[in-house]
């Protein structure tokens, strides 16, 4: 059961349009609806609100400003769980950022909502803010923490005399824009209050930090919250913690006595959601004649908001990647008043090895080497530095598989010398790594004669958490799928680190197994006891379960007639994942791995830049589903195909906006620019990372993808763009 391509146990709900969203649970009648208003400056306080109109449009149940929304609590920035922190909305005048709401309307439909928003008159006193980063360098400092908890600044060895020596040096700048993560389902909640208590219907990626944000916030006891988050649109990260929506609508549900729904627009998600963070890398290598790095630093500059703290890991990503005695990572802020920088798919891994990997495909051919030999050269046989040894690393093997697969060696040597008719043709690889990550995680199933629950407060972002908990638990306990039903995105349930940063998977899965594993001994050694069993005397360890059978040797029974007798009303156990990262408590450096190879073609009079093949190779332990896997990981190679030749949210310098926010002009690829691309997941068994052997592949997919295709364009082109996304503007000035 375990590997096999299960098809999605929920994908019937889905199609057939049964699977409640949190928004559309309409089980205590219709809602009310809330419309946020956005502050149009980017800094500075709010002198009037005039919400006279809009108070006497149809329709109309409340208007909720600074005025009127109560005290809320303060952000503890010691909170270690950054998602669990109050989240203060319209606590003051203040505007930090543009879009930071100012007001919300709550009527009988979303339209009488949204238009007595409109009518809403808003006066501010704009003060100067600091909305680009270009040309800010000199007030960046040295970051004091980065997401993931890392260190800001690593050094080993001489960096700096390392370079200095260094027959060969690459030295080089790349930039990366401000992107976004735009779920299908846009952000939104639905909040019902019953007296002191609330149920809070909300789109969220962590149920248990979503828990403790609203009651922060609101100063309630975490007890009086419900959160309820059963199907989740996607996330991407954005969902990880809950923002404006979620907060105004349990206030606002609480001030006029009604439920009250709030979902963003598209528009809307652009300001009030996270974004990852626009970065200036800079890359130094230092290698003798023959590729061996003997220095390597890569150096981050970054947006951070002004009051946050968040920093996304860019500089960490090569930490472990590639051997060099001399080392240098660092990590350096600038504060601008733009809106939050948070998690956005693969923090760190996608924009720093976009930098990465183009840097050392530029070293590799400055040496005239092959650049799949340049890394196979560099290969560490530890962590470079920690020292701890790789619990399951096959990077090199992805790199030949892959090279083996895609007719590597066809590629053009030199850069724009190979051409079909009008298109210059080019081939790119670049390697990928991602650490595993493991968190605090419960999970209870019971059994009893139908069947066993599985019970989490884990979420499904659409990834196919119901479908490889099914698979697992049916596994261990000797099931047909079809007799296991998996519960998630309760509060009520056993609590999970959620489902995010590629954890989701093995931490309830992991746990899932424990329970299961505790209820196979209890179980089996009642049936050997008991005297009314054909199993009575028999070795209990040499038990199997398998078909709905306990077998002992030549004999066995029926699991259905050993609860009926034995556990009437059903016999639960909790499995459990004890303690916090208990990865980074053992001696060992645990990744995922990846290759990725890119074929492209650029119209060598426009600069066009098509796709043409793409595949990745790809390690990750044990793997849950095929299926699933195959499409998590191809969804990350198409996500690095956007960074590298679309994704771009462009700053209005005046007012600290995202101009193009929505998506007709904030641009993602579309079916035509995805055309054949191919996932290899090599067999694997990580002991390390738990007994299942497995690690998490949800976001692999995405690091390294947009550097193959860049190195594919520059051999395509000859012209190297290191400023993404790669467009024709930048492309066109250089072709020959």
């Amino acid at each position: 059961m375990i590997g096999a391509p299960l098809n999605r146990v929920d994908g019937p709900l889905k199609v057939t349009g049964r699977a409640v969203y949190p928004s559309e649970d309409l089980s205590f009648g219709q809602p009310l609806h809330g419309f946020i208003v956005e502050a149009t400056i980017g800094h500075g306080r709010v002198t009037k609100l005039d919400t006279s109109r809009a108070e006497q449009a149809p329709g109309v149940r409340k208007v909720l400003t600074h005025h009127n929304v109560g005290k809320q609590g303060t952000p503890d920035m010691r909170e270690g769980d950054g998602y669990a922190r109050a989240y203060p909305v319209m606590a003051s005048d203040e505007v930090r950022s543009y879009g930071d709401p100012v007001a919300m309307v709550v009527a009988d439909t979303i339209e009488q909502a949204r238009a007595a928003a409109m009518l809403i008159e808003v006066t501010y006193d704009i003060t100067d803010g600091h909305y680009v980063l270009d040309g800010r360098e000199s007030a960046a400092y040295l970051a004091t923490s980065v997401n993931a908890g890392g260190p800001p600044e690593v050094g080993v060895g001489d960096f700096d005399g390392a370079m200095a020596k260094a027959p060969v040096k690459l030295d080089q700048v790349y930039t990366t824009p401000y992107e976004l993560a735009m779920p299908m389902e846009p952000h939104n909640c639905l909040a019902v209050w019953n007296g002191d208590d609330v149920t809070v219907h909300v789109s969220t990626q962590i149920v248990k930090s979503a828990r403790l944000r609203i009651a922060a916030t609101l100063e309630l006891d975490p007890e009086k919250v419900t959160v309820i988050s059963r199907f989740v649109g996607g996330g991407f990260g954005s969902k990880l913690g809950v923002h404006a929506e979620t907060i105004l609508a349990v206030m606002a549900a609480r001030m006029v006595g009604q439920p009250v729904k709030v979902v963003l627009t598209r528009q809307q998600m652009f300001h009030l959601n996270g974004n990852r963070a626009a970065t200036k890398q800079r890359v130094q290598l230092g290698a003798e004649r023959d590729g061996t790095l003997t220095a390597f630093g890569h150096d981050v500059t970054m947006k951070l908001t002004t009051g946050d703290d968040y920093v996304e890991q860019t500089a960490t990503c090569g930490r472990g990647l590639y051997a060099a005695p001399n080392r240098r990572t660092v990590h350096r802020v600038v504060e601008l008043d733009l809106p939050r920088s948070e998690d956005v798919r693969a923090p760190g891994e996608a924009p720093g090895l976009l930098a990465i990997e183009c840097a050392m495909d530029e070293l590799a051919y400055t040496l005239r080497i092959d650049p799949i030999e340049l890394r196979i050269k560099n290969e560490p046989m530890k962590h470079p530095e920690t020292g701890a040894p790789f619990s399951d690393r096959k990077l090199v093997e992805c790199m030949e598989e892959g090279a083996r697969l895609f007719g590597w060696e066809k590629r053009p040597v030199i850069p724009g010398s190979m051409r079909d008719g009008r298109w210059l043709v080019g081939y790119g690889m670049a390697a990928a790594i991602r650490p595993h990550f493991q968190y605090e995680t419960e999970v209870r199933v019971r059994i009893d004669s139908r069947g066993a629950v599985v019970q989490s407060d884990m979420t499904d972002l659409g990834t196919g958490t119901y479908t490889i908990a099914t698979q697992i638990v049916a596994e261990a306990l000797g099931l047909p799928s079809e007799r296991v039903h998996v519960d998630l995105g309760h509060s009520d349930f056993p609590k999970s680190g959620g489902s995010g940063g590629s954890w989701g998977a093995c931490n309830t899965n992991t746990a899932a197994h424990r329970a299961c594993v505790d209820l196979r001994q209890q179980i089996t050694n009642a049936a050997v006891a008991d005297v009314k069993s054909p199993l009575h005397g028999l070795d209990a360890g040499a038990a199997a379960w398998t078909d709905g059978r306990i077998v002992i040797g030549n004999a066995s029974e029926a699991l259905t007639d050993v609860l009926a007798r034995l556990y009437p009303t059903g016999i639960e156990a909790i499995g459990k994942i004890d303690t916090e990262r208990p990865n980074e408590k053992q001696p060992y450096a645990l990744n995922t791995y990846g290759a990725h190879f890119a074929e492209v073609r650029v119209d060598a009079d426009t600069g066009e830049v098509r796709l043409h093949r793409m595949l990745g190779v790809f390690v990750a332990g044990r793997i849950f589903n095929a299926k699933t896997a195959r499409s998590q990981l191809l969804g990350g190679m198409i996500w690095g195909v956007s960074a590298a030749l679309h994704e771009e949210a462009v700053v209005d310098p005046r007012y600290g906006s995202f101009i193009n926010h929505d998506l007709a002009s904030y641009l993602m690829p579309v079916h035509s620019d995805i055309p054949n691309i191919e996932v290899v997941i090599l067999d694997s068994f990580d002991d390390k990372a738990n007994e299942l052997g497995a690690k998490g592949v949800g976001e692999l997919g995405i690091c390294g993808a947009g550097a193959a295709v860049a190195n594919a364009v520059y051999n395509a082109t000859g012209v190297r763009v290191r400023e993404f996304p790669i467009t024709i503007e930048k492309l066109l000035p250089g072709l020959p």
